[in-house]
């Protein structure tokens, strides 16, 4: 057998312990078969394996300890080199453990000898790192450049939202990207954001992740949200995080809480992320939308499952969690949820919506019928499909995605979170753009 497919001295005795327990019920025409088998198996002595079958197969301390293979004059050039390298860790260290050692020689540094060479050549990374551990360190290892980051990221506190919260106005928010097979050039991206408290939901589409799309997107949902926006938690995206982003929630948007997942924890924002699969992909797909007439569209879509979602679909949310464990089974998770009621409705039983609003979103539900609705629903989608694609080459106007042209059927604007007049000069330069190109400055 070669060294490659040895057992280990751990993995023989976990075997034995294993055939033990056929070998002492066994009669004595199968032990003879047992012993066969375990010694082709294990390479061992049939002597020593009949000992080990009738005896203990503990392992025992070792009686006397085995003396040092390498000596002092090892320990201080490793000393000498594990210094002069920065303290790097003994995986990165042991490979040049004699090419180090003789260019310290040359500068006199270290003084080698052949028996010294031999044994830095011949040391195991094992070995090396168990002799780090005891090397004291003279100073702190140069300082390294930090991780290149979202600076604006770094005072914004990191976490989920909890599951009971019971107050509207904690959204979470995330961007669905429709760039189909490739990420090349610019396409459609869905911004949703979805409240924990109610389950009401919000949808946006975008051409294009920059400030300026983002910004709008975000303005139009906060024109008809009937409730206050009191905390967004998206991911750590920069799309979500930019100087301007900041500024639209530090100046226009006040008392608005920010926070967001910690990176690469993707059930940080779990109730996003399931409507981003059954409200987005269910009805898109994976397929590429990159053009001004699809992202308008999108948007007319949006704005009906805006109505159908919030007004008429019925959700269940989470009302406790208890942890089940039975003898010999595994943990498990038992969810209990409350009875299912639409977002509107769970909104109407908590203060946050004024009886104004109230009413006008009770007479809006009154008088759609939610199955013509949804029969307008899938037939807004087959529409977006037979729309045309960007044309290669050819720059799409971002500009035009961007005017607030009127809804065909749903004309809502409760603006009821403080925000500054649509005509003030803050937004009118906001909104300023070049007339030689159509796009913004």
């Amino acid at each position: 057998m070669c060294d490659e497919e040895r057992m280990t001295i751990d993995e023989r005795r976990k075997y034995l312990r294993a055939m033990k327990k056929r070998y002492v019920r066994a009669d004595r025409k199968t032990k003879a078969h047992l012993l066969d088998e375990m010694e082709a198996v294990t390479s061992m002595h049939r002597k020593s394996l009949i000992r080990l079958m009738n005896g203990s197969l503990e392992r025992k301390p070792r009686r006397k300890q085995r003396e040092r293979t390498y000596g002092p004059d090892v320990d201080y050039a490793l000393k000498l080199v594990y210094e002069s390298l920065d303290y790097v860790c003994a995986e990165r260290l042991t490979p040049y453990l004699v090419r180090m050692a003789k260019h310290l020689d040359a500068h006199g540094e270290l003084r080698t000898t052949p028996e010294l060479l031999e044994q830095l050549a011949r040391i195991s990374t094992s070995s090396v790192g168990r002799r780090l551990k005891h090397i004291e360190r003279d100073r702190p290892r140069l300082p390294h450049p930090r991780p290149r980051g979202n600076k604006l990221t770094r005072d914004i506190p990191m976490g989920r939202l909890p599951w009971h919260i019971r107050q509207p106005g904690h959204f979470e928010a995330d961007l669905v990207h429709h760039c189909g097979e490739s990420a090349s050039g610019e396409y459609v991206c869905t911004l949703q954001m979805i409240d924990v408290a109610t389950g009401w939901s919000e949808r946006r589409a975008v051409l294009g992740r920059s400030q300026r799309v983002m910004a709008h997107a975000f303005r139009r949902i906060l024109a008809r949200l009937p409730f206050p926006l009191l905390e967004i938690h998206p991911d750590n995206g920069g799309e979500f995080f930019s100087h301007h982003l900041l500024r639209l929630w530090g100046e226009v948007v006040q008392g608005v809480k920010l926070s967001r997942s910690r990176p690469f924890h993707k059930n940080d924002n779990p109730r996003v992320e399931q409507k981003n699969a059954t409200l987005v992909r269910a009805y898109l797909g994976d397929r590429r939308l990159d053009s001004v007439t699809q992202t308008i569209a999108l948007n007319v879509l949006y704005d009906q499952l805006w109505a159908y979602y919030n007004l008429f679909q019925p959700v269940m949310h989470l009302t406790e969690k208890q942890v089940i464990q039975e003898p010999g089974q595994p943990l498990r998770m038992r969810r209990k949820h409350d009875q299912p009621a639409t977002p509107f409705d769970r909104l109407c039983q908590t203060s946050a919506i004024s009886p104004q609003h109230k009413t006008q979103l009770e007479a809006l539900r009154d008088s759609i019928n939610p199955r013509r609705l949804r029969e307008d629903i899938y037939d807004a989608i087959d529409d977006i499909f037979k729309l045309p694609g960007a044309v290669p080459g050819v720059t799409e106007n971002v500009f035009l995605t961007l005017l607030n042209t009127d809804d065909r059927w749903l004309n809502l604007d409760f603006n009821c979170t403080p925000m500054r007049d649509d005509h003030s000069p803050a937004t009118a330069a906001f909104y300023q753009t070049d007339e030689r190109r159509g796009t913004f400055r």
